[in-house]
């Protein structure tokens, strides 16, 4: 059965090594027929949570950017990719922004199926652990979230660092594997 598969790629950089595993989980969801999108933040405007409490009453976010679209997307997928370099041993900025974001509509991102895609110049799996937890941070939020996988591309500094890496393959075997 197809499904539609939704990746947030938060890598400030096109061709960053975490939106370069993002692409390759795309293709090999692609390769097994499911519907891909790819949201990437860089050029999308989505400003911070300003903690003004409009949401909690029922009402929609007030602020006018490309967040409203986003959360239409997240809500509508069946499985969201999670993509981020990891900066200072969590994940960027962007990505953080995003999640706060959701808060209008978190509740509506129920039964989705999560893979997290984490890049880093640390060679240490166990180190990136912190930035997996805050991604169950935001995912235990939601009901019935489930983690389907992660992604460790670990020894990537430069651009391009990870296409050497085992990562390439586990990304596109990952999303050939979509159930």
């Amino acid at each position: 059965m197809s499904k539609k598969v939704l990746a947030i790629s938060s890598s400030p950089r096109k061709g960053g090594n975490s939106d370069l595993l993002c692409d390759q989980f795309l293709m090999g969801a692609k390769e097994s027929e499911h519907q891909i999108e790819k949201i990437t933040l860089k050029d999308k405007k989505i400003n911070y949570c300003t903690g003004c409490g409009t949401c909690f009453n029922g009402k929609s976010c007030p602020q006018k950017d490309d967040m409203a679209e986003v959360l239409e997307k997240m809500i509508a997928a069946d499985v969201i990719i999670m993509a981020t370099p990891v900066y200072f041993y969590t994940m960027c900025g962007q990505m953080k922004t995003l999640i706060d974001r959701t808060c209008a509509r978190y509740a509506e991102i129920s039964n989705k199926d999560f893979y997290f895609i984490l890049t880093a110049a640390d060679n240490s799996i166990p180190a990136m652990k912190r930035t997996i937890e805050e991604f169950r941070g935001f995912t235990s939020c939601l009901n019935n979230s489930n983690e389907k996988g992660i992604i460790y591309g670990i020894g990537a500094w430069n651009i391009g660092d990870i296409k050497k890496s085992d990562a390439m393959k586990e990304a596109i075997e990952l999303g050939k594997n979509i159930n």
